[in-house]
């Protein structure tokens, strides 16, 4: 399998994390100061500072999740790809969707989520409970899972736009998202209703096999595919390079 990733992108977002992170303790710690020295006096600087902190800290806790947190999600996911999709092409960071998988049969979109706990969702509604202590953290700073099935629609239908732009020649491609929860801390997933499969990365393996290789649908033609293929690559230009001098030396 071809794997394409920016890791420009994940080395500056990476210590984007970590300065906000410490800019947020900071902004935190000010504020603090300020309370106990003179709050009546400082009141608005205080406010100021602890939100400047908490939103900080915030966009720390989102790109840490992303970007620092191991394995990543596109650790996580080329683990068990690589095993069952040696055909594929594997973009990170570089399409409208972050992790997008190109085989000869259409487009897979990886909607990543590191949540632990026992995620549920019934009629594209969305619960994580079973967290225990993780629960405070959730109300200090820890991120919510939102609604991946949103999630999922978000991101189909910027791929398609793209392809539109990029592709205009394929008329038709088979294109579809699947939710992967890439944390070993996720104890069980319950789903009763959902527009969107949803699987632990280490059941992936299973799930491609069985919905894109004995099951799936036929391989695109060798027009359609190579057209798609140009327009993903067009973003990986710079990789492809650095790849192509590799080879030569």
């Amino acid at each position: 399998m071809v794997i394409l990733r920016d890791d420009e992108r994940i080395a500056r977002m990476r210590r984007l994390s970590q300065y906000t992170s410490l800019l947020g303790i900071a902004a935190l710690l000010g504020g603090m100061v300020i309370a106990f020295t003179n709050p009546e006096r400082f009141f608005v600087y205080e406010l100021l500072a602890l939100m400047a902190g908490w939103l900080l800290s915030q966009v720390g806790v989102y790109l840490g999740h992303r970007y620092i947190r191991s394995p990543r999600p596109d650790e996580a996911l080329d683990k068990e790809v690589r095993r069952v999709a040696r055909n594929g092409r594997m973009y990170h960071y570089l399409l409208p969707a972050p992790h997008v998988l190109l085989l000869p049969q259409g487009i897979v979109i990886f909607i990543a989520k590191f949540q632990g706990g026992k995620i549920s969702v019934t009629n594209d509604k969305w619960r994580q409970t079973g967290l225990g202590f993780l629960n405070m953290r959730k109300l200090f700073g820890g991120e919510s899972l939102g609604n991946p099935s949103k999630e999922a629609q978000a991101m189909l239908g910027s791929m398609a736009s793209y392809l539109q732009k990029h592709a205009p020649s394929v008329e038709e491609v088979p294109m579809a998202a699947v939710v992967v929860f890439t944390s070993d801390g996720t104890q069980e997933i319950d789903v009763n209703s959902a527009s969107v499969p949803v699987v632990h990365y280490k059941k992936l393996r299973g799930f491609l096999r069985q919905q894109w290789q004995k099951g799936g649908p036929a391989p695109l033609s060798t027009a359609d595919y190579e057209a798609i293929r140009a327009a993903f690559d067009q973003k990986a230009s710079h990789l492809l390079e650095i790849q192509a001098e590799d080879e030569a030396e």
